[in-house]
């Protein structure tokens, strides 16, 4: 009886099991022990993604032009490294390797949960010139002139959004189409986050990125948010079904950013700088304006989020044994 239970395991379900330990230990190794900052490619391209921008987005051209611009700038920065390293996942002897250091990569923002609980040290500290340049690394908006309230905001819509493009995409466009798709769409979101929408420099330019990039994570977008609002009982399931009007800077980020609020019965959103110029923003949410005493609530919550994706990716894998166990008797 036992036979045809491990034949099915291995000879059937062999790729299967696979993904999802690659998956495992991908999730696990980029939590634990996740590459500094200044090392990670897609940071690296990210720099390459401004220096391109300097170059070919001009401000004295037409809205249509700069939207031009875009649309060829990165299909430029994308289809070279996406081509090549598709390409190695196809023809490598031991393409699972590749998989996993392919998502690893596009787990860099996993971390970031351990740098928001230094910024809530620095804050409780009275160290806000430190906790500012913690978060400075991490956000595409000016740091140097916010206050303690500014930073706290930053730092907890960071940690309830990054997971979007972060854990969420991972596993859905994985499971969807492999290793590829998966580097794919976080190479379009980091030239969105390259490019902020919000930055009046890039509103032009980064609107086919932006806009592609919010059709492609809309379920994994509205999936986190999910995970999120579970923890907050009815209110919050109840802000998950009714979001507010989509704003076009926020895109696929303003759903967390919204049951997050509402959980945590803070206010988040608001003005934010670019290049020292202001930009309005709506406020998020009902409540007190957050402190750094906000953060780690923040970061449970993201973590608990983080926790039930994670343990999908054992006990999935452990259903699907269960029933070829079941169907081997």
């Amino acid at each position: 009886m036992t036979t045809p239970f491990y034949e099915q395991l291995v000879l059937v379900d062999g790729n299967l099991f696979e993904g999802f330990l690659v998956l495992f230990f991908a999730l696990l190794l980029a939590r634990l022990a996740p590459l500094p900052r200044e090392m990670q490619p897609l940071i690296w391209f990210g720099h390459l993604a401004k220096r391109l921008a300097a170059k070919v987005n001009k401000p004295e051209r037409s809205p249509s032009q700069r939207v031009t611009a875009g649309l060829l700038a990165s299909l430029l920065l994308i289809l070279p490294f996406w081509g090549i390293i598709s390409f190695l996942l196809e023809l490598a002897a031991f393409p699972w390797f590749f998989e996993f250091l392919v998502l690893y990569l596009c787990l860099s923002d996993a971390s970031f949960s351990q740098v928001a609980d230094d910024v809530a040290q620095a804050l409780e500290r009275d160290d806000n010139a430190g906790a500012k340049r913690l978060l400075r690394l991490w956000v595409a908006r000016d740091t140097q002139n916010l206050s303690p309230v500014g930073v706290s905001k930053a730092t907890i819509e960071k940690l309830v959004s990054s997971p979007v493009y972060g854990t969420a995409a991972t596993l859905f466009f994985f499971g969807l189409a492999g290793a590829s798709a998966v580097l794919a769409v976080r190479m379009l979101k980091q030239l969105e986050l390259a490019w902020p929408a919000l930055d009046p420099r890039y509103r032009h330019f980064n609107r086919p990125v932006y806009l592609t990039s919010s059709v492609l994570l809309l379920i994994p977008s509205w999936l986190w948010s999910f995970s999120l609002a579970i923890q907050g009982g009815p209110r919050a399931l109840k802000a998950l079904l009714s979001p507010p009007v989509s704003r076009f800077p926020l895109g696929n980020t303003l759903l967390s950013l919204h049951v997050s609020a509402t959980i945590l019965g803070l206010e988040l959103g608001g003005p934010q700088k670019f290049n020292n110029i202001r930009i309005a923003v709506e406020p998020i949410g009902r409540g007190p304006l957050p402190n750094g005493a906000q953060i780690r609530p923040a970061v449970k919550l993201a973590s608990r989020a983080c926790a039930l994706w994670f343990s999908s990716v054992v006990i999935l894998p452990l259903l699907w044994a269960g029933l070829r166990w079941q169907q081997s008797l």
